[in-house]
């Protein structure tokens, strides 16, 4: 342990640094006090969290408070202050103490500031205490990340909120990806943050290190839960609302739909779709959206390949050319909606008995009848009422989408219209 300038006048016990990240850790501001005042000098003495005894059993042979993590035969050093673990923990008042005794809200020793570490846990009370008593907003990490760029969880839209009000700077490119702090928000599905950013003036279309825009980001955002995906289509939704281009490419000229089909988002392709998102589009690789949203159709949820794909073809898509189709049937045999979807985009389409073979033959059977209705075409044109809507289609074109539900006709007819799957093919 040693001070942020120079070597404490007497080496530190492992017992007291023990006791200090132990009331550190659980907010025990009495003891830390009674540490601080009577043994650790001074305030900002760096605490190192060193593993050097990596060949012996964690369970059995670290000392409390020891690092836990990977084991290497390489030497781990990790520094921090008292200041830097009040403020990771939320601890409010060791925070307001620590700073009451002068501590740095600046030091860093080990990469990251007590503001950092504060904005990482999204604890406000502590992020807004540190900027009261001068703490940088814009400090950089050893990374190069600000403390916006660490407002990463619902929970720190508060600390966001401190920062600006303390003069943070809202452009500020960050990091080995240069995003910005609306670059951070839309990776991390943050509407909350996105919209209190862009009333701070950020730039809806500014692009980061890799050409992204914050729409793009977002579009190629993983997301697990509902919760996750339902804030992140609100995101885009402001973002496309705040005049967010929906065709924006990134360095490979993959678009947010690109992007979206490829993180199989049925309604976020829908929502890019209505904001005149191109469904033809091509990255470098001569990629377009539908050969996304197919290439993740076996382990995309239920019902979204099949919706990916259908408001792409409504949206004007090419379909896969002909060639190809034996390779696509490879790809999605057991999502045989797609493959019925993709099928009625072509007026005619040959069907090859060998085609079967690239079929496995459980998957067959689990979809019998819609298997036996498509080979049964091999050797049988169309149906008059398919070959109907094939030259409707055509003379609607990309404006399918919008004009089939305007025409006098049934809904069944119009679903028939807009290629809604039935489980077989005629």
């Amino acid at each position: 342990m040693s001070s942020c300038d120079s070597p404490p006048d007497y080496p530190l016990s492992s017992d007291l640094v023990r006791r200090l990240k132990s009331a550190l850790a659980t907010g025990d501001k009495d003891t830390v006090q009674e540490l601080i005042c009577t043994e650790v000098k001074p305030v900002d003495a760096v605490i190192e969290l060193a593993n050097d005894d990596w060949m012996k059993e964690p369970s059995a042979q670290l000392p409390a408070g020891a690092l836990l993590g990977l084991w290497t035969l390489e030497y781990k050093r990790e520094l921090t202050t008292p200041l830097c673990i009040a403020a990771a923990h939320g601890h409010v008042f060791c925070v307001r103490y620590l700073l009451s005794r002068s501590a740095d809200p600046d030091a860093s020793p080990g990469g990251r500031g007590a503001l950092h570490e504060a904005c990482l846990g999204g604890h406000t009370a502590c992020t807004r205490l540190l900027l009261q008593h001068g703490a940088d907003p814009d400090l950089l990490s050893a990374e190069g990340l600000a403390p916006l760029h660490l407002c990463r969880t619902p929970a720190s839209l508060g600390c966001a909120q401190a920062l600006l009000e303390h003069g943070a700077t809202i452009e500020l490119e960050c990091g080995p990806g240069r995003d910005t702090p609306l670059h951070v928000a839309a990776q991390h599905g943050l509407d909350e943050h996105a919209q209190l950013y862009l009333g701070r003036g950020a730039r809806v279309d500014a692009r980061n290190g890799r050409g992204e825009t914050a729409l793009s980001a977002a579009c190629g955002a993983a997301t697990r839960s509902p919760d996750e995906r339902a804030r992140c289509l609100r995101l885009c939704a402001l973002l496309l609302r705040g005049g967010a281009a929906a065709d924006a490419r990134d360095e490979d000229e993959r678009s947010p739909l690109h992007k979206a089909c490829g993180r199989a988002r049925p309604s976020l392709c829908a929502l890019l779709l209505r904001h005149g998102a191109d469904a033809g589009a091509l990255d470098y690789g001569g990629a377009s959206p539908l050969a996304r949203a197919l290439q993740t159709a076996t382990c995309a949820p239920p019902a979204a390949p099949q919706r990916m794909v259908q408001a792409l073809l409504n949206h004007g898509s090419p379909s896969v050319w002909p060639d190809a189709f034996p390779k696509v049937l490879r790809t999605c045999a057991q999502v045989p909606t797609v493959i019925e979807v993709l099928f009625n985009s072509y007026t005619q389409l040959c069907v090859s008995e060998s085609w079967q073979e690239v079929i496995p033959e459980e998957v067959c059977q689990m979809h019998e009848r819609f298997y036996r209705s498509f080979f049964a075409l091999a050797h049988t044109p169309r149906c008059l009422q398919h070959l109907c809507r094939c030259t409707i289609r055509k003379l609607l074109g990309k404006k399918c989408f919008h004009l089939v539900p305007q025409l006098p006709l049934p809904e069944t007819l119009q679903n028939y219209l807009l290629l809604e799957p039935e489980g077989v093919l005629h």
